[in-house]
């Protein structure tokens, strides 16, 4: 009796151990995205992050990264005082598919070798200090669902490239400096559901091919220096939610009225000289903020 318990229990211990051994073995990680994690470490004060990583462990036991089939899945490194410069051997991890590197202090430009990310799905880089123009090669994500960037000191354009992503459902880029104008590629992206670019200096018209982001349920445009009218379709967003468009330049507001703005939830927009007539808004629970140029002569 006593030699069949001992007899099951080394067996038992035995397969513990195969079992063990065999994770161990299929969570090996290869040379080329261990070197590119270890770049990525130096590169940006790894010793001084709030959780760091022990280089003599696994990789599987480093802090916010995922390991699936050997390869890294994803990196959540989120508000952990990473401070430096993303290397360009970070295009090697090529499986990632979810990057969050927000709330941190990461400056200097993104690596073009970004673009080798193609199986990203989410890219969180929002409240931290990168500079320099968005990468064009950013169209080539094609599978990027979630890009935030908010809080930055991006310059230049938006990409007319950002109008392949056509999986895109999140994308803010606002408060940086961006500038010039909106490109109509963004109109492309059908799947869409929240758009911001609040606080930058992006001037011209908003696209008319805006009226086909019928998925759209935010758009945030306001604090930047837009002109011309509202597209007319805009009447087309039935969609829509949110909708902030104060602090701009534009000419007319008129075609406001021809939207469905029964489901809206919050409608900020600068006070013209026409008194606009919103039939269909629900002002029990819709915010609605009329707001004015500081050098606006009828201001109070």
């Amino acid at each position: 009796m006593r030699s069949n318990f001992d007899t099951m229990k080394n067996t038992l211990i035995l397969f513990i151990v195969l079992l063990s051994s065999s994770f161990f073995v299929s969570a090996k990680v290869s040379k080329a995205e261990t070197k590119a994690l270890i770049d990525f470490y130096e590169s940006t004060n790894g010793t001084e992050w709030v959780r760091g990583w022990d280089l003599d462990a696994p990789v599987t036991q480093w802090y916010g990264v995922k390991v699936e089939n050997d390869h890294v899945v994803e990196i959540n490194l989120f508000r952990n005082n990473l401070k430096g410069v993303l290397p360009a051997s970070f295009g090697k991890l090529v499986h990632l598919r979810v990057l969050n590197l927000a709330f941190n202090g990461l400056t200097g430009e993104l690596p073009e070798t970004i673009a080798n990310l193609e199986n990203l799905e989410v890219l969180k880089i929002e409240m931290n200090r990168f500079k320099g123009a968005l990468p064009a090669s950013f169209g080539e994500l094609s599978n990027l669902k979630e890009l935030t960037a908010f809080n930055n000191f991006f310059s230049g354009s938006i990409p007319e490239s950002m109008g392949q992503l056509t999986k895109l459902k999140v994308l803010n880029l606002s408060s940086n400096n961006l500038k010039g104008a909106i490109p109509e590629a963004l109109g492309k992206l059908s799947e869409l559901e929240s758009l911001g670019l609040f606080e930058n200096t992006l001037q011209g018209s908003i696209p008319r091919e805006f009226g086909k982001l019928v998925q759209l349920k935010e758009l945030i445009l306001a604090n930047n220096q837009l002109d011309g009218e509202i597209p007319a379709e805009f009447s087309q967003l039935a969609s829509l939610e949110i909708l902030q468009i104060q602090n701009n330049k534009f000419n007319s507001l008129k075609n406001l009225e021809t939207m469905n703005t029964r489901q809206f939830l919050v409608f900020d927009y600068d006070k013209g000289d026409l008194k606009l007539n919103f039939k269909e808004i629900d002002f029990k629970k819709t915010r609605v903020a009329e707001t004015k140029f500081d050098d606006d002569p009828d201001q109070d």
